[in-house]
């Protein structure tokens, strides 16, 4: 598989977005442009593989790509949130913020 530059700045805008998105549901904000861009990029991979196993269709283009890195940043956030609690690792080391 070959990625252009063009694709790369779509994953990276697409990424950002989703987690920007995701930040805002699941806390009331963002998590940094960084962290937004790695959340969001994690939740495209989980959205991919749960979308299909859901049997949902979200048809093609950037907003089903933003749909889908979305739901998957959803799922993540919660996960992360179940496992580690409200004092976990990550509790300690940014605070309030994740």
């Amino acid at each position: 598989m070959h990625l252009s530059n063009q694709s790369l700045i779509v994953i990276i805008i697409v990424g950002i977005i989703a987690g920007w998105l995701a930040g805002l549901v699941m806390r009331g904000g963002g998590f940094g442009l960084i962290g937004d861009l790695i959340i969001g990029l994690i939740g495209a991979f989980i959205g991919d593989w749960l979308i299909p196993r859901l049997d949902i269709e979200v048809g093609t283009g950037i907003v089903a790509l933003i749909f889908n890195a979305f739901v998957g940043a959803i799922v993540l956030l919660l996960i992360v949130r179940v496992i580690g609690g409200r004092g976990g690792w990550y509790g300690r080391r940014w605070g309030r913020r994740w």
